[in-house]
Parts: structure tokens; sequence; C-alpha cells
């Protein structure tokens, strides 16, 4: 019996050395968890007839390999589609026979089809953009699915839409210590600067993505007979706009201003906002009417220069995909060339009410199994989820000062259970020898 506690002695402490070595070369590998063996005794009660104090062990064995998910350090990487997770939770990932997979490995790129990837070309799951006003539908509300970056460009969206969109509004300041031009003497013209005091434009653009110039024209009134107001001219490419076109002629609209604040004042402002629809004959690119509103109440008059201070729109031209990153929500957002940004999806995590029950499939990944318990699903920073930082990964969480050690102790265990094992074999020798 003597040569079994040796020899099982040697068994645990080469199974200790397999999974130190395979610590020690994975600490370099990103995402990957680093194991320890667990060990019991074992003894034989028949041996002794169930009395306890006459038990002697007969070695010892492996238990379990047991993994820790400790969160291991992050690092920068050049990829905004590089993806740690800092706290609970793994990656789920489509392997290539359909099943789920999940990983702490967030190295991911794009493929030749737009999906997010992983380095062996697993799909990257998470919930999808589905939504006509290109939101995302988040936490199960619709089925995880591969992530796609959509390969194809957005289309130009026109100004205003249609007359239902966003109006295009101005903010700015008109100089209170302007004088106002004698009409009498300079009736107003676009191409007589005496003729108005400020002048301002905006590009909007149709619904093929032309771009298109509304211009304003800002008169100030006889302080005498119209204080604190101003009258307002447009054109459009330069022209002013003619049936069937409105505003028709180049008069749009009178601003007036409160005397004690220099805010917009509704009483004193007709015409407000500026309604104007522009026919597709004019604009001569073949795309739609192009209608929208121009709102001017953030506008004041103050002692301060005329100035435009900010200037939005909702329309755009077209665009194509420029560049790709990652929220810490998980929002996967395109950038595109006119300047958009749109949310395409989320990325999911996974959690487990037993991480140590999870089968490891090796290349970083692991399964799920009974003694895991189901995936529970939700968006990062949601419920036990942890969040991700874009453009990192996850280090190994290989300790590797302490992995040495760990090798000594165990080099030093599987010696001195090899010294048992020769003291066993001289002892018998001994006896064999005796005469």
């Amino acid at each position: 019996m003597g040569f079994q506690q040796g020899l099982s002695g040697l068994g645990a402490s080469s199974r200790a050395l397999d999974v130190i070595s395979s610590n020690v070369a994975n600490s370099g590998t990103v995402g990957f968890k680093a194991s320890s063996a667990v060990f019991a005794d074992t003894f034989a009660s028949a041996m002794t007839g169930g009395v306890s104090n006459l038990q002697v062990g007969m070695g010892g064995n492996t238990l379990a390999v047991r993994q820790s998910f400790t969160q291991g350090a992050t690092t920068s990487t050049n990829n905004p589609l590089d993806m740690a997770i800092a706290g609970n939770g793994f990656f789920v990932v489509e392997r290539s026979n359909g099943s789920d997979a999940y990983s702490r490995n967030g190295q991911f790129d794009l493929d030749k089809d737009g999906y997010i990837v992983n380095s062996l070309g697993e799909r990257l799951q998470g919930y999808q953009t589905a939504n006509a006003d290109g939101s995302v539908s988040f936490l199960g509300s619709t089925t995880p699915r591969s992530i796609l970056v959509p390969p194809d460009g957005i289309s130009a969206k026109a100004t205003g839409n249609g007359g239902l969109g966003d109006p295009v509004a101005i903010r700015g300041n008109l100089d209170s210590a302007a004088k106002a031009p004698d009409i009498t003497i300079n009736p107003f013209a676009i191409t007589d600067p005496s003729s108005y005091n400020y002048t301002t434009s905006a590009t909007l653009y149709d619904s093929l993505g032309n771009d298109h110039s509304l211009s304003m024209f800002f008169v100030k009134q006889d302080p005498t007979t119209a204080p604190n107001e101003w009258d307002v001219y447009v054109t459009f490419d330069g022209v002013a706009l003619a049936a069937p076109d409105t505003p028709a002629g180049t008069l749009a609209s009178r601003i007036g201003f409160n005397s004690s604040t220099g805010s917009f004042d509704t009483a004193l402002s007709t015409g407000i906002p500026i309604s104007v629809l522009v026919d597709k004959a004019t604009l001569g690119t073949g795309a739609a009417n192009l209608q929208f509103d121009v709102d001017l109440s953030s506008f004041t008059q103050r002692r301060s220069a005329s100035a435009v201070l900010e200037i939005t729109q909702d329309g755009s031209p077209p665009g194509e995909i420029a560049s790709v990153s990652v929220s810490s929500s998980g929002i996967v957002q395109g950038r595109y060339t006119n300047g958009e940004t749109r949310d395409l999806g989320q990325v999911i995590l996974a959690t487990f009410r037993n991480p140590n029950g999870l089968v490891s499939l090796g290349d970083n990944l692991w399964a799920e199994t009974i003694d895991s318990g189901q995936a529970a699903i939700a968006g990062p920073g949601e419920g036990l989820n942890g969040s991700i930082g874009s453009g990192r990964v996850e280090e190994s969480n290989v300790d590797m000062s302490q992995e040495l050690v760990n090798m000594i102790i165990q080099q030093r265990n599987y010696q001195a259970n090899a010294q048992s094992i020769k003291t066993q074999d001289q002892i018998l020798q001994t006896l064999i020898n005796l005469r």
C-alpha cells in the first residue's frame, strides 16, 4: 500500500504542474482565466472495519480544476472594435455549428460582409437596430442575433422632411446699436449692402442630397416708428422665391425684441416661423419639393456685434460608413462621411450563476452546462453586468510570479513523493534480503 500513496502524490503533482504550465503558456493570451488544481485525500474505510482511529490515507487525487474569473488588467489598442468587460459578463458569439459560446476575449473586427467577428470568424451577438427611427431595441425586446454593420451607406435626407421634420433653427444676436438704413434713399436690394444691416446663410439639402443656400437679410426699422423691430428678407440659391414657391418675393417676416431684456418678443413679430416651400421645378435637381420652417425665435437684440451663434437643420447628403465605435453600454455606433452618427446595434453580455460550471472549449471559449445554469442575457451595465471599454482588451489574469512559486512548490512535492516511493522500495528490498 505504501507505493499507492506515493504514486497518487506523483499523479497529483504532475496534474498541478500541467495546470501551472498551461497558465504560464497563456499568460499573454487575451481574456484567459488562470486555473488551479483542487486536491482531496483518499481513504478506504473498509480496510479498517470502519474504525476511525486506524484509518491510514491511501494518498490523494485531483478533485477538480477550477478557474479564477477575477478581473484581468486592461490595455489600450488601436482598434475601436476591441472591447474589454469591466466587471461581470461574457461576450456571446455564434459558432460555425450555430451554437452559442461565451468568451472574455474582446478582440473583434469586421468581416467582408460587415459582421463583427472574433479571430475565428465567429459572429458577435447582440440586438440589432430594428426601429424605423434608427434606435436599438434593447433587453430582449428582439431576439439576439449577429451584429451587422451595414456596408451600404445612408441615403440623403431632405431638410424638413417635406414639412414633417424639425425646423431650420437659427440662434444669434442683432446689434441694438445698428443704424437703420434710410429706405427712402436705399430701399432693400440684395446687391446693395448699404440697404441691410446683417446677412447670414444656411446650407440645406433636398431629397437627393444636393445642397442649397438659404440667405437671410436683416434690416433694422426706424426707431421712431418701429423701435426694436427688424424686417427679414430671404433668398434661395441667391434669388428671391416666386410663385408657386412661398414666400413669394423677398420679404418674409418681421421680428421684434423686448425693450427691457432684448429677448425675442412674439407680440412684435409676424411670419415666424418662416414657412418655405421650394417647388421641384425651382430646385432643378430632380429632387422632390423642399418644404421647411425657419425659426428665428432664439435671436436676441443686444449691444453686441450681429452674429449667428448656431444653425441647426435636419437634412444631410448621402454618406458612406467611415468608422465604427462601441459605447460603454455596448451601443455600436456608425459614423458616416456626411457627419451623421447612427446606432447600429447593442452588444449583449451573458452572466451565469456558477461560472465554474462552464466547460472550456479552447480558443478562449466556454459553453453552457447544467452546472453553470442558463445564461442571463442583458446589455452592458444592466443588472449584474459590467460595462464595456472600447478600444481596450482584457489581459490574462495569470500572476506570473505566483505561478513560478507554485511551480517550485509542486516540483518539491513531486520530489518528495518520488522519495516516498524510493523509501518504500528500500524497505521492501531489506525484507527480501533477510536471512
